[in-house]
């Protein structure tokens, strides 16, 4: 009798031992599919496109390292402005972190804002202009004459701030004549760089938050016209359905807000000869406090 009762003590204690083995298996499942915050992952994968613009490869950069930490699988991948716009909005990729309103993006905002979910600023006091170095003898778009060869050194072509330069081009009548040179962003720092370096006059279609206002003298032109706007802001935008698709992806990117020092840290880093990523990196490890911010979860 006694043996019978030992083998059936310990059958029990390995039934009730196997019960609480497995509750602990679905609880780690359970929580695997959690994020700090406690919403649900939902969607793994997160794809965001951006500009490759100085600022948007900073902002990118480190919202894709913060997603990251939460278990998501962030794909980012540089493309054309427009078709940024058209991907976000047609629901090939989840979301971006670029969008340049009222001014800059009005345009592209206007044609998708239907499609989108507006999440808001991550920065504010955005500006863009005409931009030369602080010894440049003029002080507004209205006093240029032969200034610079007459021309402004932009940047990629279709860019809303190059846009804003051939409408200002048209719209001051002592800048006929004047033209409006495409090159992309890189080559428009370098041939600031070089100038300021030979004390050579120079024009550049310009925008804050960015590195060379760490690096340089810099002014914006006075634009008495209003061509380029009041300051603007750099919004978050989502597809639509991303929500319900990754919650825990949606709250953290509507968290996302930053100053404009802080972008321009990440940003500097990078021309110094940082990979982007390790930019990024530095700066989340320098900043917790603000990431603990972005992660909180919603009440």
């Amino acid at each position: 009798m006694k043996k019978i009762y030992l083998l059936l003590l310990a059958s029990m204690t390995a039934i009730v031992l196997a019960a609480c083995g497995g509750g602990g298996e679905e609880e780690q499942t359970e929580e695997a599919g959690n994020g700090e915050g406690g919403s649900e992952l939902g969607q793994e994968t997160i794809e965001i496109p951006y500009v490759e613009w100085d600022s948007e490869i900073a902002s990118t950069h480190v919202i894709q390292k913060v997603l990251e930490t939460e278990g998501y699988d962030v794909e980012i991948t540089p493309l054309d402005n427009a078709v940024m716009w058209q991907s976000v909005a047609s629901g090939d990729t989840d979301a971006m972190v670029s969008a340049w309103v009222p001014l800059t993006h009005g345009d592209l905002y206007d044609e998708h804002e239907s499609s989108l979910d507006d999440l808001g600023p991550n920065l504010e006091g955005a500006k863009i202009g005409l931009v030369v170095p602080e010894d440049f003898p003029v002080d507004s778009i209205t006093d240029l004459s032969d200034e610079a060869g007459q021309q402004v050194t932009g940047i990629e072509p279709g860019a809303g701030v190059v846009q804003a330069a051939e409408d200002a081009v048209e719209t001051y009548d002592n800048l006929e004549g004047w033209e409006v040179q495409t090159s992309s962003s890189g080559a428009m720092a370098t041939e600031l760089g070089q100038a300021i370096d030979n004390g050579e006059e120079i024009i550049v279609t310009g925008w804050t938050p960015h590195w060379k206002f760490q690096t340089y003298d810099l002014k914006y032109l006075e634009d008495p016209e209003g061509v380029f706007g009041e300051a603007e802001t750099i919004n978050t935008l989502a597809r639509e359905g991303l929500e319900e698709d990754a919650p825990r992806a949606y709250e953290i990117l509507d968290n996302f807000y930053w100053e404009t020092g802080d972008m321009e840290e990440v940003m500097l880093e990078i021309e110094d000869g940082a990979d982007p990523s390790e930019a990024a990196q530095n700066w989340i490890d320098e900043n917790q406090d603000t990431i603990d911010e972005w992660l909180q979860a919603s009440e």
